[in-house]
């Protein structure tokens, strides 16, 4: 079942029934102000930090679960009927029309009702701190239409964390001005806060309220506002309680004419030494942001703005496109992929539908995996986040698991201890390096722990991270797991049976002995490609050392790390293996068998292939490939967090999408373009869409997990948007599967496609210049590309030479 359907030219997702089975949500914003919107208009905005500089309130888990947002009423004043063009929040009262358009940064939403159509544009526009709402009422009647307009936000106090619990102070620190039609909210201003948030229109108002009793009424909620109900604002100032913003615009549309009304929403800061005006009242020095909101409560800068966030991602989006005969590849390589890299880049984990953006900052481990999905459209806010990760390891090379993204500082909360977490930056960093050739960043001095005076180069910390893991090998030589590694819910030494201990904080037993072979295939990759950064050096005898310890690692799992017919998961704190056919439950794991095949272990000696088969027949479903089989029926003191999931959901048994790309991988690397591209299809979204009612999740964007086989909702997604699935899957499809792979050296043209294609198309730009690319292949063929046609002329391998910046250069490849 389909609620909406994919509209490629103008790269917007269209959904035609507000009733989606969850909130489908889009993201306003590109730098440093951002929000959710939802296909109803639920969600919030905030400025760079989501739970230190919340703007509106969202009230997560509610009843119906999208609760809160950008709402404008339209009230007819002639009959007293009222609606909202988005549905939500008065469901009861049925539209005539109903559309909404998730495009790239922004959201439009069309409702009609009694002959009167509204259209909403939500965008925040490039370098500012604000969000323009364009409403757009249309009248299709034979008569005018006598209309009022109420719009509302309902303000957070900043902290959405103390924001939602401490009520005792909270219900009395709220303020608000109102001046010349604009509300002002500076909760806290009076003190230590030097922000506050503004909302604007650009009409004559007949009214407001800022305090949301006065509003909505004694017992009411948004679904029947007494101020839209009786046709009246109050103009009631907040002071305490809940400060809200809601403007009462009037407006007269004549048979056949639209009116556009704008309203703004905005984030401003002022200099501590200049908060008020006059100076020494509690007035809000307002000089500053004036212009700024006269500027954009004109029509025709919003106009140019909207063209200009377009145009800021058509340039964004062509670095890499592609034509393939397969739709649902070229609309996610081309459009949706790229656009959820973005996201990622820009939230990481922290603020979804499903992420409160309060307990989560930005990941050590997801920010360098993010890297692969956007490196190549903003190379330059690649190099400056690559620094800042950086700054948040430790002299041993360790590093906390995450940072605030308002400070760049390490999480104490957190801590430090995931064991995988140093090699990820190592990977980040020659992702960078193979896309732009920019060595400088190795040599760019970087602190440890943001402590001033402890700078070394990039490339000691890449060392350092190298360092790390050889310094923590267990017994049998593998690397110690430490709180976990990249499955955030193995944890062998937590032994966790009090009720509320995180998992990952949680170390009840010390001394043991837990490894993990996933940390090992890791390393392999890791020391690999730290010998190519220092061969890039012309540190050769660094270089050979690094491939030394891949080597010993690679035998190391060939020895302890092998099953028999696939690669096993780890050893308990105990030394008892997991992963293997001796254990009764949770025999076989994905992660190794991905990551252990990047690392090129088993591609020599044919273990390689044993594992992916072993992986297609016991681990690959209809809707994705599950984490691990059997899934533990019961809690495992021993395992932690993975076992306290109920079979087939997350990390117990659940499709968690982001290691499917590994395994997609791994295939290529054996040569099987078909089962890669299978794979690659069983969890594409857009490939996805006629699952609506099963799926539930949005169809244009990657899920982190979908509900594996052993759960009674299989092929269900949860988790949506802000996940590594993104990233490695735009890197499986375009770097492995299509083959465009940038190297230390350059590009490669290297694909490993299914055998009933026949060829495909792109046009990739990389360092400096634009490569126009055929691939061509007889169907039924399955083979490699074994030299180029560059310009007409022949170049063994599949290796680009680099062309001059500015240049553009036709390239064939034939597959035989």
């Amino acid at each position: 079942m389909r609620y909406g359907h994919f509209d490629d030219e103008q790269r917007e997702y269209v959904i035609d029934r507000p009733d989606t089975p969850l909130p489908w949500i889009n993201y306003l914003g590109t730098e440093s102000y951002f929000g959710i919107i939802s296909n109803t208009a639920g969600g919030y905005s905030f400025y760079r930090d989501a739970r230190l500089r919340r703007l509106t309130r969202y009230r997560y888990n509610n009843a119906p679960l999208d609760v809160g947002g950008r709402y404008l009423y339209v009230r007819d004043d002639a009959t007293g009927d009222y609606w909202s063009p988005s549905w939500q929040p008065t469901p009861e009262r049925d539209l005539d029309e109903y559309e909404c358009r998730h495009g790239l940064s922004y959201t439009r939403i069309t409702g009609a009702r009694g002959g009167v159509r509204a259209e909403m544009l939500y965008f925040a526009p490039l370098d500012e701190t604000l969000e323009v709402w364009r409403a757009r009422i249309t009248n299709t009647r034979d008569t005018a239409a006598e209309l009022s307009l109420f719009s509302s936000v309902e303000f957070c106090l900043w902290d959405a964390q103390d924001d939602a619990t401490n009520y005792q102070r909270n219900f009395n620190t709220g303020q608000v001005e109102v001046v010349d039609g604009t509300i002002y909210h500076k909760t806290e201003y009076r003190e230590r806060r030097d922000h506050f948030a503004y909302f604007a229109t650009n009409r004559e108002i007949s009214g407001f309220d800022t305090q949301r009793e006065a509003f909505l009424g004694p017992y009411r909620g948004y679904d029947r506002p007494a101020a839209v109900e009786t046709g009246q604002a109050t103009d009631s100032i907040a002071h305490g309680w809940q400060p809200i913003g809601s403007h009462h615009v009037k407006i007269t549309v004549n048979p056949g004419e639209t009116e556009e009304v704008l309203f703004v929403l905005g984030y401003a800061e002022n200099p501590r030494d200049a908060k008020f005006d006059p100076p020494g009242s509690q007035t809000i020095n307002k000089v500053t942001v004036e212009p700024t909101i006269d500027r954009w409560l004109d029509p025709a800068t919003v106009e140019q703005g909207f063209a200009d966030l377009r145009a800021h991602w058509d340039a964004l989006l062509g670095t890499v496109t592609v034509t393939t005969p397969d739709d649902d590849t070229n609309r996610m390589v081309n459009i949706w992929n790229a656009y959820q890299n973005m996201v990622t880049f820009n939230l990481s984990r922290s603020t979804s539908l499903y992420e409160a953006g309060i307990g989560r900052g930005m990941g050590f481990r997801d920010s360098n995996q993010d890297l692969l999905g956007f490196v190549h459209m903003i190379p330059a806010r690649a190099r400056e986040r690559i620094l800042d990760i950086a700054a948040t390891q430790k002299t041993t090379g360790g590093a906390y698991h995450q940072y605030q993204p308002l400070t760049k500082r390490g999480n104490n909360d957190i801590g430090e201890g995931f064991n995988d977490d140093p090699l990820w930056l190592i990977l980040g960093v020659a992702a960078y390096l193979k896309e732009t050739g920019d060595q400088s960043i190795l040599d760019e001095p970087v602190p440890f722990d943001n402590a001033a005076g402890s700078e070394v180069s990039l490339y000691e910390h890449l060392r350092r991270s190298l360092r790390y893991t050889l310094d923590r090998l267990g017994p049998h030589g593998l690397p110690l797991i430490g709180r976990a590694d990249w499955n955030d819910c193995l944890n062998l030494n937590c032994f966790s049976d009090t009720p509320g201990e995180p998992f990952q904080t949680t170390e009840n037993a010390s001394g043991g002995v837990a490894e993990s072979v996933f940390i090992a295939g890791q390393f392999v990759l890791a020391a690999k490609e730290l010998a190519g950064i220092a061969a890039l050096r012309e540190q050769e005898g660094e270089a050979v050392v690094y491939r030394a310890a891949a080597e010993k690692m690679s035998g190391t799992i060939a020895e302890h790390g092998w099953d028999g017919a696939w690669f096993r998961r780890a050893y308990d704190f105990h030394g008892t293996v997991i992963g293997s056919g001796e254990n009764d439950e949770g025999q076989i794991f994905v992660e190794p068998q991905g990551m252990c095949v990047l690392g090129g272990v088993g591609l020599e000696d044919g273990l390689a292939v044993k594992a992916l088969d072993s992986v297609a027949a016991r681990l690959a479903t209809p809707h994705g490939i599950v984490l691990q089989q059997p899934a533990y029926s019961s809690y495992r003191i021993e395992l932690g967090e993975i076992s306290s999931y109920p079979p087939g959901y997350k990390e117990n048994g659940g499709i968690f999408c982001h290691t499917n790309p590994w395994i997609m991988i791994a295939e290529t690397m054996v040569g099987n373009g078909d089962r890669a591209f299978d794979y690659y299809r069983r969890i594409n979204p857009s490939a996805r869409e006629d699952l609506g009612e099963v799926h539930r999740c949005e169809p244009y964007v990657y899920a982190q997990m979908i509900a594996g086989r052993d759960a009674p909702t299989h092929g269900e997604a949860k988790n949506s948007w802000l996940t590594g699935t993104a990233a490695w899957n735009f890197a499986a499809i375009t770097q492995w599967i299509l083959g465009l792979r940038p190297d230390f050296d350059g590009l490669r043209v290297d694909p490993v496609l299914p055998a009933d294609w026949t060829g495909f198309t792109a046009t990739r730009r990389f360092r400096g210049a634009t490569y126009e690319i055929t691939v061509r292949k007889p169907a039924g063929v399955r083979g490699r590309v074994t030299h180029l046609l560059v310009e007409g002329e022949r170049v063994e391998g599949s290796l680009v030479p680099l062309a001059t910046e500015g240049g553009v250069v036709r390239v064939e490849a034939i597959v035989e």
